[in-house]
């Protein structure tokens, strides 16, 4: 499933691949709330807001961004934290990124829908997410190891 490449993403009104929602994964029900006011006060209240429950994690991506807003909220979700989103404007990405960091909420799984992903499931992509913040934080302890041991580590 790795045939796709990360793409610095711009600040611009270009809107993304897929219809525009906002999916949801891994939050309690007493949870969801905060996300829907997240949008909100980032001013995307404006994006259908899809909730996966536990039962969703072999549905087609495709098939959950094209969801009624609102759907699934209230069920149980143990899948992977995670937010992917369709058809966001890189200003809004952006806003809902910003807006997410500033309320100093844990960190989460971040994906866009994209043309290859949209046929996966959601398990699948939330299982290549995590592998890939795994080989990240792997990267970064290795480059800080590299840099912590350099020549002037040693003085």
């Amino acid at each position: 499933m790795t045939d796709n490449t990360f793409q610095k993403v711009g600040k611009s009104e270009k809107r993304m691949f897929g219809p525009p929602c906002i999916l949801v994964c891994g939050y309690g029900a007493d949870e969801q709330e905060g996300i829907v006011a997240l949008m909100e006060t980032c001013g995307l209240g404006h994006h259908p807001i899809v909730f996966a429950a536990t039962t969703d994690g072999e549905t087609i991506l495709r098939d959950l961004v094209q969801g009624p807003s609102g759907q699934g909220k209230g069920r149980a979700s143990d899948l992977s934290r995670a937010i992917i989103m369709s058809g966001f404007t890189e200003n809004e990405l952006h806003a809902l990124l910003s807006g997410y960091r500033g309320q100093g909420l844990p960190p989460q799984l971040w994906a866009t829908l994209t043309p290859v992903s949209q046929g996966w499931t959601l398990n699948g992509l939330l299982q290549e997410l995590s592998a890939e913040a795994a080989a990240f934080r792997k990267r970064q302890q290795e480059q800080e190891t590299v840099t912590s041991s350099g020549p002037d580590s040693q003085k």
